[in-house]
């Protein structure tokens, strides 16, 4: 009986010690919460030409604008009727900007965001708007939840698809700078890629048995993804043959879900998750550290956008936004 007592006393204490982190701590924590008065998960961020000038989307139709450079922020209501729409993404060249949203949203600005116009879009579009990339004065590239792409040259009266079959449902779609793409299947059980050119997406089986979370791309053009358990995996070239490196957890013995990946520079990684859960690697992923004055934020942190290697924003819900303060010495 005393046998079994101590049997399991040890693996109480295992399982205690599995839920532990041993990553070490950062030195400094270059991020500060900024609470908006709102209940909307924010979607993406984006800067107008002038650096002090960006705007913030999201879930119930969240509009936020800053004009100093993030500290402060303040809501901006949009007239859509009674439609109850849901912001996914927004994108500026310059003053022109666009947002895309659900159901079936497409707002542009060529004012910097002083107004906003809607974009009729056809009732035949596959998918709702998922994503948008302006390109250049009258430009645009948009992609729906369904993996369809189009193009405009003309501010959206007419578009040209760039892909002929959609992709399916998907959980994420990220975009390269050179205009590839990545699509996470909606159940995270494989993936595809589509370049400029392709006519079809490629599929493409996932890399181990865990389920897919998101995927993109890193500076030099790599796939990286996130699978479910805390899992991050780079590609070790740029992804077309499907080789991949060795799997990394940055935080082992955790269930942490990560959510989001993104470099500030070439070197260095940052990596968002569930319950306030930041950590950052400063050798393109060979070490990590976390961020544990922040990890009693209140929210899941589902998107990091670093606008310049000095200016980045981590997007959270129910209202949270992250902003990063470079430290001293290279701010």
């Amino acid at each position: 009986m005393r046998k079994l007592k101590q049997i399991f006393i040890l693996i109480a204490f295992s399982l205690f010690c599995i839920s532990c982190s041993t990553v070490p701590s950062t030195s400094y924590n270059p991020w500060s919460v900024i609470q908006l008065e709102t209940e909307s998960t924010f979607a993406d961020l984006a800067f107008t030409d002038d650096p002090n000038h960006g705007w913030l989307v999201g879930s119930q139709a969240a509009l936020f604008e800053t004009t100093d450079g993030g500290k402060t922020w303040q809501e901006k209501k949009l007239d859509l009727g009674e439609e109850k729409a849901s912001f996914t993404a927004v994108s500026f060249n310059g003053q022109e900007g666009w947002i895309t949203g659900k159901p079936s949203i497409l707002l542009h600005t060529e004012d910097g965001g002083q107004s906003w116009s809607r974009i009729p879009l056809s009732e035949k579009l596959p998918g709702a708007p998922n994503g948008i990339v302006a390109l250049g004065s009258k430009m645009a590239e948009m992609v729906t939840d369904l993996g369809a792409i189009y193009k405009t040259s003309n501010g959206g009266r007419t578009w040209q698809a760039l892909v002929e079959g959609a992709v399916g449902v998907a959980r994420t779609i990220a975009r390269s700078a050179d205009g590839k793409y990545v699509a996470v299947s909606a159940r995270g059980n494989f993936y595809s890629t589509w370049e400029p050119g392709q006519t079809e997406w490629t599929p493409h089986n996932r890399t181990s048995s865990r389920r897919l979370q998101t995927m993109g791309y890193s500076e030099d053009g790599r796939l990286w993804l996130l699978a479910r358990g805390g899992q991050i995996q780079f590609a070790s070239t740029d992804g077309q043959d499907e080789e991949w490196g060795e799997v990394i957890y940055p935080e082992p013995s955790t269930s942490w879900g990560l959510l989001d990946l993104a470099y500030r520079t070439p070197e260095e990684i940052w990596v968002s998750g569930g319950s306030g859960n930041v950590l950052v690697s400063f050798d393109n992923g060979k070490t990590w550290q976390k961020d544990r004055e922040i990890e009693d934020t209140p929210s899941n942190l589902y998107k990091i956008v670093f606008v310049t290697p000095e200016k980045g924003f981590i997007l959270g819900q129910k209202g949270v936004l992250l902003r990063y303060e470079p430290p001293a010495e290279t701010a």
